[in-house]
């Protein structure tokens, strides 16, 4: 018996082959933000989904409402943009019909894609997250952004992936990481004051990492691109944080 969660915002474009790659659970629980396209009578066409409409206000908020309207003990937590595959299938199946799983949570590696190219290095893979878990241990962390699921007790891994279809788009790629940003500059802003070398050498660090450790290049073109986008994504943080502080003091 297991449910699966999925909080969702306009997501015409992917929350029908979302929900068809976990209809095999029990029960698919969907949070809809009061979309403005198809998204809620896409998700209806499924005959095991439940559909909640909640006003956004958060990412963390999200998912605890999300895992208040599950009705079994195990949950496997998908976005929209992401698949459950076949052999991710087989394998929650296998733990959760031995009756007593070994651990109370278990984190799976995600495969993610920019424009279908795999991207295999740049600190992307295997990237896991915890998305299978017991529900009575388990509790979301308060954060504004890259929320995640906090297990109590013994927690393990799995074998297979989970597929991230994170970037299709250039433009819709910016405003994401626009908005996870701003939402990062408000969680750090008052952590440490941002300086002339923060803004100065902060990038070009990440850029070197990525490059010289991280091996970008070894994906080739959209592995640059990452690259450029994570020193975009840290440039605006700390002018962000940046901002905010100056106009905390004045």
């Amino acid at each position: 018996m297991l449910s699966v969660t999925i909080i969702c915002k306009n997501e015409e474009k992917n929350i029908k082959e979302c929900i068809k790659s976990v209809s095999w659970a029990d029960e698919v629980v969907v949070i809809d933000s009061y979309s403005t396209d198809n998204t809620a009578e896409l998700a209806k066409k499924f005959e095991n989904v439940k559909l909640f409409q909640n006003e956004w206000t958060g990412f963390a908020e999200q998912r605890k409402f999300a895992l208040s309207k599950t009705k079994n003990a195990w949950v496997f937590s998908i976005d929209a943009d992401e698949r459950c595959t076949e052999e991710l299938k087989n394998e929650i199946v296998d733990i959760l019909r031995s009756n007593n799983p070994e651990y109370n949570g278990y984190r799976i590696p995600r495969k993610s894609f920019f424009f279908n190219k795999f991207i295999k290095h740049c600190g992307w893979y295997p990237g896991y997250q915890m998305r299978l878990f017991n529900k009575k241990f388990t509790e979301v962390s308060d954060r504004l952004v890259h929320e995640g699921y906090v297990v109590e007790g013994r927690t393990g891994y799995l074998k297979s992936d989970i597929l991230h279809y994170t970037v299709n788009s250039i433009s819709e790629y910016l405003k994401k990481i626009n908005h996870y940003s701003t939402l990062e500059a408000e969680e750090r802003y008052l952590k440490r004051k941002v300086k002339f070398g923060d803004i100065f050498f902060r990038p070009i660090t990440s850029y070197l990492k990525n490059i010289f450790i991280k091996g970008a290049l070894l994906d080739g073109i959209e592995g640059l691109m990452v690259t450029n986008f994570d020193i975009i994504t840290n440039m605006l943080t700390y002018m962000k944080i940046w901002e905010k502080q100056r106009k905390e003091k004045s």
